[in-house]
């Protein structure tokens, strides 16, 4: 895969900013001059999931609805869905993102609805592209032929090995999913669906960064994404989240893997995105661009929402029968919550060197308070720092390469090599562990 084509799969859920403008009325497509597009998280199901996993940010959003609520996307909110986000978009690909819980649990005659009603109202010559994100347990050869027929794009939740995805990733009844995971990944592959697999990094996963790595890697899909857990509490952060120091270790082990083995032919997210902002170029993750408010969520009864990660009364603008999904998309309270990202910067983050890389991070992550005592420092701001410094030298090799993402690995290849040619089985490793080189790195020299 070429440089360009590592950085237009990067940017495969793509960089977006708020339309500009300032009437109020419906908008057409007519009229949409002046759009630039945006993202919504559409939620089928809400957070209804047949897991439980215990990292899960959305579960607790069940808990602003009344006991006994019904949790399904009725037809006429999905009508008004489509047709409005069709509407507020400037074409001509509209990009739909279904998301959950688990948006499966909505049927597969809800999305073959969804299909028949962007088909109504795209205009001549406009086309939909849309994105599920399954945990992939659900899907039969039903599932996938429609998949492939209708071109979705899937991404497929995996912790990694079977045991840790199984220690991670469990159902109501306390069982594993690893099994019915796997078979929904064939079954994908078989109907010619390559899935992305996003990897969530917890505590646990962090621990084992080129066990998980491999595992991923293993499976077939040629893109990756590592989504880093961090769950408040009273007490500080849950069990299960992880630290800045593990991550950092995390990120530079898997690159140190990946660059020396797998770049050019495997993508991983956040490393592209890296390389994105060494070359140059904005980030196509609303987690690290200067700011954000972007990335929309339509809830199930139609509610719109500030972001996936703010579903919460707060953070409510308005509904989609009562006003237009465009319209909300720019709204000052969703213009102010997207610069806010940009504006409570701690002078820590205003200073640092990497800030264009990492934009200061998720908001949703901003828990924690500078030296200074500012609040609003990414809880994962040293291991990014950590990861920076150590990807730096490559990522500015990659750079100086240009549109031969392989040409680092053969250079890398033939250094190990020379390091290589004078040690012997009994000699001291060169990777610096201390042990003899038979007992350390000898069997996966170059």
């Amino acid at each position: 895969m070429s440089i360009p084509g590592l950085l237009e799969k990067a940017g495969k859920q793509p960089a977006i900013a708020m339309r500009t403008g300032t009437d109020d009325e419906a908008m057409s497509p007519a009229a949409s001059g002046d759009l630039v597009p945006f993202v919504v998280m559409a939620k089928p199901v809400g957070p209804v999931c047949n897991l439980a996993c215990g990292y899960c940010y959305y579960r607790g959003t069940a808990e602003m609805y009344a006991q006994g609520h019904a949790f399904r996307m009725s037809d006429a909110t999905l009508e008004l869905f489509v047709r409005q986000f069709i509407e507020a978009s400037p074409g001509p690909e509209v990009h739909f993102v279904w998301h959950g819980g688990e948006p499966t649990l909505a049927g597969l005659p809800f999305f073959q609805r969804a299909v028949a009603l962007q088909r109504r109202y795209l205009p001549a010559g406009w086309r939909c592209w849309n994105n599920l994100q399954t945990n992939g347990t659900l899907l039969d050869d039903a599932w996938c032929a429609f998949l492939a027929e209708e071109g979705f794009e899937v991404g497929l939740s995996v912790d990694g090995p079977a045991l840790l995805h199984d220690a991670q990733r469990l159902d109501h009844q306390g069982r594993g999913s690893s099994e019915r995971v796997a078979a929904g990944l064939r079954r994908l592959l078989a109907h010619g669906v390559e899935p992305d697999l996003l990897c969530t990094v917890t505590a646990a996963t962090a621990a084992q960064p080129l066990s998980v790595y491999r595992a991923l890697r293993d499976l077939g899909s040629t893109f990756l994404q590592f989504l880093p857990i961090v769950r408040p509490t009273p007490d500080g952060l849950s069990a299960e989240s992880v630290g800045a120091r593990a991550y950092g270790e995390f990120l530079c082990a898997v690159f140190d893997e990946w660059i020396r083995r797998d770049v050019g032919r495997i993508v991983v997210q956040f490393f592209a995105e890296t390389y994105r902002a060494w070359a140059g170029h904005r980030p196509a993750l609303c987690a690290l661009a200067e700011s954000c408010g972007n990335v929309l969520v339509v809830e199930h009864d139609g509610a719109v929402y500030a972001c996936d990660h703010f579903v919460r009364d707060s953070h409510r603008l308005g509904t989609l029968d009562t006003a237009h999904l465009g319209t909300l998309a720019r709204s000052p309270a969703q213009l102010r919550f997207g610069q806010q990202k940009r504006d409570s910067l701690p002078g820590r983050c205003r200073g640092c060197p990497w800030l264009f890389a990492c934009g200061g991070g998720c908001p949703k992550d901003r828990l924690a308070v500078a030296g200074t005592g500012e609040p609003g420092l990414n809880v994962l701001c040293d291991g990014l720092r950590a990861f920076y410094e150590h990807a730096d030298p490559l990522l500015r090799r990659m750079v100086a390469l240009g549109s031969r993402p392989s040409a680092i690995k053969e250079e890398l290849r033939a250094a190990e090599q020379r390091r290589w040619r004078a040690v012997g089985r009994n000699d001291p490793c060169p990777c610096g562990s201390g042990r003899k080189a038979k007992h350390c790195c000898w069997s996966s020299r170059p």
